[in-house]
C-alpha cells in the first residue's frame, strides 16, 4: 500500500474517531421534568440508561406505590427509569412513575442536546410522553 493511501485512510479513521463523540446521543445529566417539579439523574446502565429522582415538590412520598410498605418512602433516591435496550436512537426499557404507582414500558430518545422525550406506554398501545430539558 502506497504511503500516500495509507496516511489518508489513518486520516480518515482519526477523523472518525474524533467524531465519534460528538455524535453520540449521550443522554446522562440531570433533567426536570416536563412538570418542572422533579429532577431525575440519568446514568449509565447496562448498555443503556438509568434514571434515578434527585428532587421533587413537597413531601415527595411514594404513596401510591402497590407494596404498602413503601408507601412512606421519599421518591427522591428513587429508580424511575430503566432503559437498558438500544431502540431506533434512544433506549428502550422501564418507566415507573411514582404519581400513580404504575411502571410501564418506557423509552427515552434525546431530541436536542438538551431535550429529552421519555414516554411510557400501556399494553404498546395507550402512551404518554414527556419532553425533558436538561439541568446545566
Amino acid at each position: 500500500m502506497g504511503s500516500r493511501l495509507r496516511r489518508s485512510i489513518l486520516t480518515l479513521l482519526a477523523m472518525g474517531t474524533a467524531c465519534g463523540p460528538v455524535l453520540a446521543a449521550d443522554p446522562a445529566g440531570f433533567w426536570l421534568t416536563e412538570t418542572g417539579s422533579s429532577r431525575v439523574r440519568i446514568t449509565p446502565c447496562g448498555s443503556g440508561f438509568c434514571g434515578t429522582i434527585v428532587s421533587a415538590p413537597g413531601k415527595g412520598l411514594d404513596s401510591k406505590n402497590p407494596d404498602p410498605a413503601l408507601r412512606g418512602r421519599s421518591v427522591v433516591g428513587v429508580q424511575i427509569l430503566d432503559a437498558r435496550q438500544p431502540q431506533g436512537g434512544g433506549y428502550s426499557g422501564s418507566l415507573y412513575n411514582p404519581n400513580d404507582g404504575k411502571t410501564y414500558s418506557g423509552s427515552l430518545k434525546l431530541t436536542g442536546p438538551d431535550t429529552l422525550e421519555v414516554s411510557g406506554c400501556v399494553m404498546s398501545v395507550f402512551c404518554k410522553q414527556q419532553t425533558w430539558t436538561r439541568v446545566k
